[in-house]
């Protein structure tokens, strides 16, 4: 999968890591990928709904080790 951005949000707490997100994919084309690595165990649901409520399509999320990644596509 090509990754178009990619942004570190390790260490920080929600919301830090959606709204970060956020701003990344408002600077991105629609179908560009963002790639989000948080340590926050909620970012799993808060980029779940995130997907949802904003119309970016959530591609996948895996944890590896203590890191959570996240890959949404602009809408």
């Amino acid at each position: 999968m090509q990754i178009d951005k990619e942004l570190d949000a390790r260490g920080l707490n929600c919301p830090l890591p959606i709204l970060k997100a956020k701003k990344a994919l408002s600077d991105m084309q629609s179908g560009q990928t963002l790639r989000v690595v948080a340590t926050d165990a909620g970012s799993v649901r808060d980029f779940q709904a995130f997907a949802k409520q904003t119309g970016n399509e959530l591609l996948e999320q895996q944890t590896v080790g203590a890191d959570f990644i996240h890959v949404l596509r602009r809408r």
